[in-house]
């Protein structure tokens, strides 16, 4: 199910022009402000808007999702250099768009530092 209002529905309906990846039940876009040299978002295709609301889905959907970031990973040639993998839940926790999405950042140290964000 998708949502008319969600940003991340409306590109994924688009069809999949600037897709690094994707399947049946997943895509993964390069994000619009990258906060790494390699900074890519997984995003499912069903609708879900945090991760507060996954107890409901399908046991495997997560599991698969993380399946998903590691082959997005290797696809972008960070696999065996390291990445770093971040969810935002709710506004207080920096989600900026409600529809559940993994963060995956690389090409440079990716220490955390509260300043800079990451």
């Amino acid at each position: 199910m998708s949502n008319d209002n969600c940003l991340f529905c409306r590109i994924i309906e688009g069809g999949g022009t600037g897709f690094i990846h994707s399947d049946e039940d997943f895509v993964a876009i390069h994000d619009k402000y990258p906060k790494a040299p390699v900074h890519a978002l997984v995003i499912p295709r069903l609708h879900i808007e945090t991760l507060n609301d996954i107890g409901s889905l399908e046991p495997g959907l997560c599991k698969r999702m993380l399946e998903f970031t590691v082959e997005t990973a290797s696809r972008l040639g960070v696999g065996e250099s390291g990445y770093r993998v971040i969810n935002n839940v709710g506004s207080g926790g920096g989600q900026v768009i409600f529809h559940i999405h993994w963060h995956l950042l690389a090409g440079r140290s990716v220490g955390f530092d509260i300043e800079e964000g990451f």
